[in-house]
């Protein structure tokens, strides 16, 4: 299971600074809190700070180089850079064009205009959002961060205008209230969600690509009936602890393509840009609500996924539809 794939990479160039949180947001649904394949093209997201474009190049990922908050002629503003700890707030950005302009159409990709990672520095908490536009090119979602801590909101789009590639956008956001820092939950090849319990099998290498694959039971039982989720039976998003280097990884095969199952197993091809200690979180839908299996591994080294069996990697949970 080693054809299509399609992969996004980018790194930030921050320093490490560590908070926890989740967020509640409209449309979608997975939380995290501690706790032969068809041809589906290798889609490499350039990073804002290569000025690339898409493009098909077999199993490479695009080298990291964001996100900034600007890049290729468009910049995240984030309306709301501050909320207070546990109260329910919105989060509110626009997209701007390089006359600082907002966006007010993008090309829909994996059938939505936008996709919103909203993740704690030190990688415990982590939510897959499907933010609202206003006609006036304003996005917005409902949150609440229930812990004090520093975040990444990460926005990633593809604007309508001819010739436009796609890019994935940064911005701070803090929650101002106590601060706890929290330790990375220890590597593992097993992790628990809402009832489920899923493995995974394979290590996650620097430089070269490798095949992740990730099998979901309930009860003992191997899931054999995995509902789609944005295209697929399953997503996954490898984001590096330190400096939140990020990987987001579709599966190999698609629903509908006459070979590809619905479960147990969902497998991916990935490229780690470095050594070093991931975060994985696999988002898959079973019915009718989504999970997301949280695990720790490293790149290489002792310890790698696959390589050493670990325990679990806590609870987490997502909220359905």
């Amino acid at each position: 299971m080693n054809t299509g794939v399609r992969i996004t990479a980018f790194a930030a160039a921050l320093a490490a600074a560590f908070g926890t949180a989740y967020g509640v947001g409209r449309g979608v649904d997975p939380v995290v809190e501690d706790a032969a394949p068809a041809a589906h093209g290798t889609h490499s997201r350039p990073s804002p700070a290569s000025g690339g474009s898409d493009g098909h190049t077999g199993h490479a990922s695009a080298p990291p180089g964001g996100p900034q908050v600007s890049g290729n002629g468009y910049t995240l503003d984030l309306v709301t850079p501050r909320i207070a700890a546990g109260k329910p707030a919105e989060l509110r950005f626009t997209v701007r064009d390089g006359d600082g302009r907002a966006v007010t159409a993008y090309r829909r990709e994996h059938g939505r205009e936008l996709h919103l990672i909203l993740v704690s520095r030190d990688l415990t908490t982590y939510r897959h959002l499907h933010p609202e536009r206003a006609a006036d090119g304003t996005w917005s979602t409902p949150v609440e961060l229930p812990r004090a801590g520093d975040y990444r909101v990460l926005a990633d789009f593809t604007p309508a205008r001819k010739g436009a590639g796609g890019l994935t956008l940064g911005a701070d956001l803090a929650a101002s209230g106590r601060y706890e820092p929290r330790d990375l939950p220890a590597p593992g090849t097993t992790a628990r969600t809402g009832g489920y319990e899923v493995e995974l099998a394979g290590a996650l290498r620097p430089g070269r690509a490798s095949e992740l694959t990730l099998e979901v039971s309930r009860d003992g039982r191997p899931v054999t009936d995995l509902q789609p989720y944005l295209g697929a039976y399953g997503h996954l998003v490898a984001l590096r602890s330190g400096d939140l280097a990020h990987l987001h990884v579709h599966p190999n095969g698609e629903p509908g393509d006459g070979t590809t199952e619905p479960g147990p197993a969902v497998s991916f091809t990935a490229t780690a840009p470095s050594g070093g200690t991931y975060r994985l979180f696999l988002d898959f839908r079973h019915e009718g609500r989504v999970h997301t299996a949280a695990f720790t591994v490293r790149a290489g080294g002792p310890g790698a996924a696959g390589e050493h069996p670990g325990a679990g990697q806590g609870h987490s949970d997502g909220h359905g539809h």
